[in-house]
Order: structure tokens, then sequence, then C-alpha cells
């Protein structure tokens, strides 16, 4: 039986009372008899730290032919390279450029990468195992301007985009999918219902609304084998499927 493995931050994978995230509830959609999900996303983490602290290498460890890896990083990409605190971002963009770092953090010599080279090495792992690599971008924030959601399309967005189509990935821009959902609902009901204590976690019913548009974009995805695999009730885009 074949393995969706879900790697992220906590708004994949949140077990702080009040909120979940998308990842804890969407195996709900697909049929656990022909195909088990495994969330091994990690609250406060960025693409860099999922590296560097052996996540990564944990699901690698149990990767085989025929699996999947849905992934999405870039809420903690942005943070301090180099503090005694969390030291969890990325360098800026996709390319190959570098810093040395003496992490204060770690107390480990760190050569830090940019944000496009962490996604392509996910993609590139995933595919040497013979599974098979999506990237998703980042779910919006709550935070609006003229009732419109503010989104990620030239950085953290653009950059998961463009890493995916280097390698050859598969791609689905959940930042604006759900973005555009958020507006059509409008920012009073999605600022009450769909998030609790801040503009970057959500809420059970905000998790379960992620995951639908998940789940939609992976239908849209051309000849992705993972939408075979999901069960038939959960094939329906969020603003007609989630009871609000």
């Amino acid at each position: 039986m074949p393995t969706l493995f879900i790697v992220g931050d906590s708004t994949v994978r949140n077990s702080t009372q009040g909120l979940q995230g998308w990842g804890d509830v969407i195996g709900g959609s697909f049929d656990q008899t022909r195909i088990k999900v495994e969330n091994r996303a990690r609250g406060g983490r960025s693409s860099r730290t999922f590296v560097t602290e052996g996540l990564w290498d944990q699901v690698l460890a149990e990767l085989k032919p025929g699996d999947f890896v849905l992934m999405q990083f870039g809420h903690n990409d942005g943070g301090a390279i180099n503090d005694d605190s969390r030291a969890r971002g990325s360098l800026r963009g996709t390319g190959d450029e570098t810093e040395e770092i003496d992490n204060l953090l770690t107390k480990k010599h760190e050569v830090v990468h940019t944000y496009g080279w962490y996604m392509k090495k996910f993609v590139t792992d995933t595919r040497a195992k013979g599974a098979t690599p999506i990237v998703l971008s980042q779910i919006p924030r709550n935070i609006w301007k003229d009732r419109k959601v503010e989104r990620v399309a030239s950085t953290y967005g653009g950059w998961a985009a463009e890493a995916a189509k280097s390698t050859g990935a598969f791609f689905f821009d959940l930042n604006d999918f759900v973005a555009r959902q958020y507006e059509d609902i409008g920012p009073e009901r999605v600022g009450k219902e769909f998030f609790l204590t801040d503009h970057t976690h959500t809420t059970p019913l905000g998790a379960q609304f992620n995951a639908q548009a998940v789940v939609f974009g992976i239908t849209k995805l051309k000849n992705c084998l993972l939408a075979t695999f999901l069960l038939d009730k959960a094939r329906t885009s969020p603003s007609s499927g989630v009871k609000l």
C-alpha cells in the first residue's frame, strides 16, 4: 500500500487547543484502505530546519516507490538566519547562493541555502526514492487590504512554483486559490470562523476548508495518480463542499 507523506509547518499540523492544520484532517478525504496518510509536518519549522533537524531524513528513511509527498513551507522561512532563539530563516529566492554561519542556537557551523534550494532538495530526494513530489504554495494568512487577501506570489509562493517548475514536480498554487475563496466569503466571517488567536493558524473549520482546497488542487493536477486515491465525496471545491 502506498503512503502519502505530508511535510510542512504548524499550518499543516497543529495540536494547540482550538487549532488544527490542514494536514491533520485531510486524511478523511482519502480511501485509507488503499493509501496510508502520514502527516509529518512540524510546528515552527522552515524548509531549512526541517532538513537540519533531521525531520526530512526520517521521512526519506521510510519513503518507497509509489509513495507521494505533499510539501508546504514558507511561513517560517522569512525569520532570522542566525539568532539564539529560532535561527530558522532561509535565504530568499531559488538560487544556489549560500551563507556560512556559526549557528548561535545549535552551536554548529552551518551552510544556509535558499528557500528554493531546500524545496528542490525535497523534490529531487523524493523522486530518487521512486515517489511523487507535489509542491504547494503556503496557505494565506488572515491579512487583508481593501477586502483583498495578501498574496505571496512575489515571494515564497512564486519561489515554490519556480522550484517545482525547474524540477518538473507537480505544483498547486494553494495560496492564491484559498485567498480567492476567502475573498468570496469575506473578511468578517473568515476572521471569526477560520482563525482564533492570530492571522496564521487555523481553527478546525479553517483547517477543513484548506484541506478541501488541497484536495481540489490535487484533482486539477494533470496525470497525478494521487487523485485516484481520493474518496468520491471529497471531490468538491471548498466553496461548495464546506458547510459554513
